[in-house]
């Protein structure tokens, strides 16, 4: 399965920031809206992804002043990106390499989606269970 078909199933609205956008906001709205991390945009493309972890590092550098900064000052920049024909088992395999839970998922330069580590484990937890219920079908009918 593709990233593009897992956004299918998905409804809802991407939050993001803008670079410019002070960590404190950035924080507010990651607290407020219960997610881990924000794509960060500057002049309408993917700059950057600003997370729960860039926070933590940063106020451990940097102490509460990190707060007032730019979110553009403090992100994971470049990105890692995935496009939506990617294979959902690829998008796995990156994100464990590359160490990450979020990716922005690209179409021409303009962001489509964002998923995270557990978008794609969710998927691949109900297909193993699919296919278990497949076997145990198979099997009693056999």
């Amino acid at each position: 399965m593709t990233i593009a078909r897992l956004l299918e199933s998905r409804s809802g609205e991407i939050f993001s920031c803008d670079a410019n956008t002070s960590v404190r906001e950035a924080v507010t709205l990651l607290a407020s809206r219960r997610i881990g991390a924000l794509p960060v945009m500057a002049a309408g493309r993917v700059a950057g992804i600003f997370s729960e972890r860039d926070v933590i590092y940063q106020l451990q550098a940097q102490g509460p002043a990190v707060l007032d900064r730019p979110v553009g000052d403090v992100m994971t920049a470049p990105a890692v990106t995935v496009s939506p024909d990617t294979d959902v088992l690829e998008a796995l395999g990156l994100m464990t390499r590359r160490r990450i839970r979020h990716l922005p998922v690209l179409a021409g330069g303009a962001m489509v989606g964002f998923v995270s580590i557990g978008d794609l484990v969710k998927y691949r937890i109900e297909r193993i269970e699919s296919e278990a219920e497949a076997m145990r079908v198979y099997i009693q009918t056999a």
